[in-house]
């Protein structure tokens, strides 16, 4: 019986160790985000050094090797909010180090191709034990129906390109992750480059992500805390922010009352390089 049990410590202490070792704070990150985050236009959208982070990219490679090794033993033991905070910050972290394979030489994500090298597709990285990809994380994992069923993680991944909701200057941490996720929906919708109401013809002029997901605010989803009526559209969701998307209250009310049509601004693909 001491030798099943000794034998059982030995096989479960390695578990353990991790799980105890793994920084929920994600202060290596948090580190790098803090030096080469710059933030524009009063902190509704930012840019980052990736010139600076070129120089500190041993310490970003180390943070990526420990996001590698967390098992999906150990993941599927952590809360939810620890495993959005996860899988958020690793997309971030990991499209990052994908702009670094090609920087200065990039201008945008997409110079890495479209069909041969698309960067969003390329499983060019280890997460929870197998090889993953970008749109592994996002699409797979994070907006996998029934898993989080949280439309605002739209709002906190960057895909290194200037129409993306900005690239958070701290990483996400469950403690405080609905208040993160929902000022970052509030940064991006302040954001009258990429939101706003056009008073000339009635219309809510919105990022083409409420275009290419829209599914995400049809669903029932409650993005919201959790309180008040589940989502049902698009009109829904932008009723509760008529305040960040129009001056005027005359202009806020036809947005509350979705008596505004919709349009989709073109994306910006540019790199949000934070070049001198």
């Amino acid at each position: 019986m001491k030798t099943l049990l000794l034998a059982f410590l030995l096989t479960a202490f390695p578990m353990i160790s991790n799980a105890q070792s793994f920084d929920h704070d994600h202060k290596a990150w948090s580190a790098l985000l803090k030096k080469h985050v710059v933030l524009l236009d009063g902190g509704k959208a930012s840019q980052m050094r990736y010139a600076g982070l070129a120089q500190d990219r041993a310490a970003l490679k180390s943070y990526l090797d420990n996001l590698s090794k967390v098992s999906p033993q150990e993941f599927a033991g952590w809360s939810k909010p620890q495993q959005m905070a996860f899988l958020i910050n690793a997309y971030n972290a990991f499209t990052a180090e994908k702009i670094l394979a090609r920087y200065p030489n990039i201008k945008s994500i997409w110079d890495f191709g479209k069909i041969f090298g698309n960067p969003f597709k390329d499983k060019f990285f280890m997460l929870l034990g197998r090889e993953f990809s970008l749109d592994m994380v996002e699409h797979e994992t994070l907006r996998k129906p029934g898993a989080y069923n949280e439309p605002r993680v739209h709002f906190a991944v960057n895909c290194a390109s200037v129409g993306c909701p900005m690239l958070r200057e701290e990483p996400f941490v469950a403690e405080r992750l609905d208040a993160q996720l929902e000022e970052q929906t509030r940064r991006f919708l302040s954001d009258r480059s990429r939101n706003r109401y056009n008073a000339s013809d009635n219309t809510l002029e919105v990022s083409e992500i409420f275009k290419w997901f829209s599914e995400d605010w049809t669903s029932g989803y409650r993005g919201f805390d959790n309180k008040g009526p589940a989502m049902q559209s698009r009109e829904q969701f932008f009723a509760k922010y008529a305040a960040l998307l129009a001056d005027q209250p005359a202009q806020q009310q036809m947005i509350t009352e979705r008596k505004a049509a919709i349009r989709h601004l073109d994306y910006d693909w540019a790199l949000n390089d934070a070049r001198k």
